[in-house]
């Protein structure tokens, strides 16, 4: 008997040990000749280095696809086969094939379990398309106009209450410019998106959800009840139900004759509403994505889509520029063209009043400050990397199929540093009509994407980058509170200076009534607070 057992253990491990070795040899057989790990954990792959170290997971593939020809390399997470794409060409290739005998475009790894089925960045074909035509007059200039009046009043809210808290401490105490952004990010995105239809208590509730929903993107994705990932899911259910109620409030006051949008939730419904009436007056079948629930779905992928990158970048244009002090300078001569005089040496003359609306035909004059913004999302590219799951076997060179079921990374930091000239070098003069780099190396500057899912919202980004890059320049001064590895590269999932760019804050330096001014206002700001 007690050989027996024996036996039936021997053969077990033999099956067990068979098995894992099948898996190696499978996963060694799916990279082919590009270098990959040498080793893969069972059942595991590398999630606990990702997790762990999310920036030097991503290192690694990076330095692995560099040593190929091919710009590719490949790893192993949750037992799914990943593949890294460092090529620019073989980037564009992916974005043009998303289609559904080709591949997926999921956003995140487990995109659809935490975003629902309904999201944008799942559809293809002719709903697709249909959708985007109808999404468009949502970013025409006259919407982008309105939307530059939201932006500018709540920006310049949020810097005068961060001027207020500094000013109120006795010793300058440093802030983390990456918590300032996300907040004031988050006030922006709901002024712009739903603006009159979330009450406060609305507010609190959907800003608690949103932080719910941030911390399942880099948590295991373990759907069971305790864990951050099912209440991420929670969330999303709850954030899109708002939405839906926002999307039904608009709908009522936009139906008012001689109503006008005043967010971009209005822009949207009265088009829908229009579209509604044709339909019933025609015996159609209402428009698809006009419930109530489905709009609100498609705004929450807006705010996902405008949060957590616009965040990115905005930190990025405070590390970038404190470290960079002549081309804060530029910035500084440009504002002082196009918003009154000046005396140089980082201060403003009597003829300059930073309390002057910019609006958005002034916005459009500010070239140099939009270079900037340019060189910052390509240096620093918030969401550096866009999954696509294969949906076939994809001959992706003449020499490697990409497997089936595979997750795909192009890597659009990496691109970013490839055909540009001195790529690695932060010069903004890049983008200026005498050398047009954004022309000649179009294709690397993947940052919005390509193909059919190229961001619909890219000139409303651009317009908040450029807006908030403008006010912040010219109103606040402020001084990089260094620490060892402060500019290292940290995954939240978008990318941000490890120490969230702390800094100190105090008034930029002007004329004396000028400063009286901005001293009361920034007193009375601290009062409300």
């Amino acid at each position: 008997m007690e050989d027996w057992a024996w036996s039936c253990l021997l053969v077990a491990s033999s099956l067990v040990l068979c098995a894992l070795a099948w898996e190696q040899l499978g996963y060694i057989r799916k990279g082919a000749h590009l270098p990959g790990p040498r080793l893969v954990i069972p059942f595991l792959g590398n999630v606990a280095a990702m997790v762990a170290d999310p920036t030097g997971f991503w290192e690694r593939q990076a330095i692995r696809a560099r040593s190929s020809p091919w710009g590719l390399s490949w790893d192993v997470i949750l037992g799914r086969f990943i593949l890294f794409v460092r090529d620019a060409e073989l980037s564009h290739k992916i974005f043009a094939n998303v289609r559904p005998e080709a591949f997926h475009l999921v956003g995140h790894p487990f995109g659809k379990k935490l975003f629902g089925e309904e999201n944008l960045i799942f559809m293809f074909g002719e709903e697709h398309k249909d959708l985007r035509r109808r999404l468009a007059p949502l970013f025409t200039w006259k919407a982008l106009g309105v939307y530059v009046a939201i932006q500018e009043r709540t920006i310049r809210k949020h810097i005068h209450r961060w001027l207020a808290n500094s000013s109120s401490s006795i010793h300058q105490r440093p802030v983390a410019m990456r918590s300032l952004c996300r907040d004031m990010n988050l006030e922006t995105s709901q002024e712009v998106f739903v603006g009159p239809y979330l009450d406060p208590r609305a507010r609190e509730r959907f800003t608690h959800d949103y932080n719910l929903f941030n911390l399942g993107l880099l948590a295991l994705p373990i759907d069971l009840p305790g864990f951050a990932f099912r209440r991420a899911k929670q969330a999303v259910e709850r954030l899109v139900a708002t939405l839906g109620e926002c999307a039904a409030r608009s709908k009522r006051r936009m139906s008012t004759p001689g109503e006008q949008p005043a967010c971009l939730m209005d822009f949207w419904m009265a088009e829908t509403l229009a579209e509604i009436r044709a339909a019933r007056e025609s015996g159609s079948p209402p428009p698809p994505h006009s419930s109530d629930r489905q709009v609100g779905q498609h705004i929450f992928d807006f705010l996902f889509a405008a949060q957590d990158a616009s965040t990115s970048s905005l930190v990025w244009v405070c590390a970038l520029l404190e470290s960079n002090p002549q081309v804060l300078g530029k910035i500084l001569d440009e504002q002082r063209s196009l918003r009154g005089g000046g005396r140089g040496g980082g201060e403003f003359g009597s003829n300059f009043d930073p309390a002057t609306p910019v609006g958005s035909e002034l916005l459009r004059e500010m070239k140099y400050t939009e270079m900037v913004v340019k060189e910052v999302l390509r240096y620093r590219p918030p969401a550096t990397m866009v999954p696509h799951i294969a949906s076939v076997d994809f001959p992706i060179t003449d020499s490697y199929t990409v497997p089936k079921g595979a997750i795909v990374f192009p890597s659009l930091l990496e691109s970013s540093f490839q055909g540009f000239r001195e790529p690695y070098a932060f010069d903004p003069d890049r983008f200026s009509a005498a050398r047009l780099e954004d022309v000649a190396f179009k294709r690397n500057w993947l940052l919005f994407g390509a193909g059919s899912h190229q961001c619909l919202g890219q000139r409303y980004a651009i317009n908040h980058l450029v807006l908030f890059t403008a006010l912040f320049s010219s109103m606040v001064e402020w001084e990089r509170v260094r620490t060892p590895g402060c500019d290292e590269i940290l995954y939240v999932p978008t990318i941000v200076p490890r120490d969230g760019c702390l800094v100190t804050l105090r008034p930029r330096r002007g004329d004396d009534d000028r400063r009286g001014r901005e001293e009361r206002e920034i007193e009375e700001t601290s009062t409300e607070s």
